[in-house]
């Protein structure tokens, strides 16, 4: 039910280096992961960036947002300085450019289609190609809170697995998932119980949980199980915490 990786790095480098990066995916690699997981949403111009929030003001300067700005101008764009000067200049990555990078460092990728709310159907699609021209689906899984967008993505690039994000889990969650063809619930660590864990597991889908930075939490749901986790505190939560 779930042939990858365990433990992943949330946004690519959790609370060590700005998430949604380069210098994120690199930081996770050194640390000995090679899982991460990262968001992806639409330029004004439908280039796929990595980006969890759809307007500018934590991780990158600006009143306006990614759905506004082109991909020209959001590649240009200091998403390093918010979280400390030694990563000032770090710059907002193209999807293509993550890609390229964890296929030749052999990073298996959580990739959630993070669309701006009215992109979902787009959203979906434009990844899905562009994971199946870049010849990545078999280092790939898509999560997204979005049904639309996971949808597209199935019809973009079948072949490719799919896991249904959802904060608390609703009772059509199975219905979801086979609609979805997924093989995986992803799910927030704090609402999931054994029983639930269960459940889903006798169905016969995988459980994946967001996101666990303590390590007597992850050995709990762990012995419930969950299958994998991803987890900011890649300094406290080795990648081979789950053997």
């Amino acid at each position: 039910m779930w042939p990858y990786p365990k433990v992943v790095a949330h946004r690519g480098g959790g609370t060590l280096a700005p998430e949604n990066t380069l210098a994120a995916m690199q930081c996770g690699f050194r640390h000995g992961f090679r899982a991460v997981e990262f968001d992806v949403m639409l330029s004004k111009d439908g280039i796929p960036v990595l980006m969890h929030d759809p307007l500018f003001g934590r991780t990158v300067r600006g009143e306006s947002g990614v759905a506004s700005t082109t991909a020209h101008d959001l590649l240009r764009m200091d998403a390093g300085s918010w979280f400390s000067n030694d990563f000032a200049g770090t710059l907002v990555p193209s999807y293509q450019q993550v890609l390229a990078f964890c296929l030749e460092h052999g990073i298996w990728m959580n990739v959630e289609i993070k669309p701006v709310p009215g992109f979902e159907t787009e959203t979906g699609r434009v990844v899905a190609q562009m994971t199946r021209q870049m010849q990545a689906g078999a280092q790939v899984l898509f999560s997204s809170f979005s049904f639309d967008a996971l949808m597209s993505a199935r019809e973009s690039a079948p072949e490719i697995p799919r896991g249904y994000l959802t904060d608390q889990i609703q009772s059509d969650w199975q219905q979801r998932l086979q609609t979805l063809s997924a093989i995986a619930l992803h799910t927030n660590h704090r609402h999931l119980t054994a029983g639930l864990t269960a459940q889903i597991k006798a169905a016969g889908y995988g459980v994946f949980c967001y996101t666990v930075n303590a390590p007597e939490r992850a050995r709990e749901i762990v012995g419930w199980g969950v299958d994998a986790f991803c987890t900011d505190r890649i300094d406290l939560i080795s990648h081979d915490f789950i053997t």
